[in-house]
């Protein structure tokens, strides 16, 4: 599969898909849990809180794994596996601009002082499970 072809494929899962796992590392053991993202040019978005324990494992060990689109269909049910180098971004505009009303049960507001937006810029991403096929890995060189 061409790489652009690839790329369009990835986004529409990315698209489609809010909700996937995140893993960090924890006192040097993998610790996942869900969370919502969005993305722009597959730069992955996910407000958290900066008292939490994923901000201080972030802090430690920037790198996640992410993975987005399993929908539980079934074997066939294509997905991404997203690897990633994690940075906290601050721009308010930014934080305007992610904030959801769903949101408010854990901050007062897009100026809520704990609130933080993790960026995650990608390393590896990969299209997984496809039909049976073979993992796709988009070119990152």
């Amino acid at each position: 599969m061409c790489q652009e072809n690839l790329k369009l494929q990835i986004e529409q899962i990315l698209d489609s898909s809010s909700v996937g796992t995140m893993a960090t590392v924890k006192k040097q053991m993998p610790h996942s849990r869900y969370m919502t993202f969005s993305h722009e040019n597959l730069t992955l978005y996910t407000p958290t809180n900066k008292e939490t324990d994923k901000a201080e494992d972030i802090e430690i060990n920037p790198y996640t794994h992410i993975i987005l689109g399993y929908e539980g269909e079934g074997v066939g049910d294509k997905y991404v596996e997203y690897e990633g180098k994690v940075s906290f971004n601050e721009s308010q505009e930014l934080k305007n601009q992610l904030w959801n009303d769903r949101m408010k049960i854990y901050f007062d507001g897009p100026n809520d002082p704990n609130l933080t937006i993790l960026e995650i810029k990608p390393l590896h991403i990969r299209l997984m499970n496809k039909k049976g096929e073979s993992p796709q890995e988009l070119n990152f060189n």
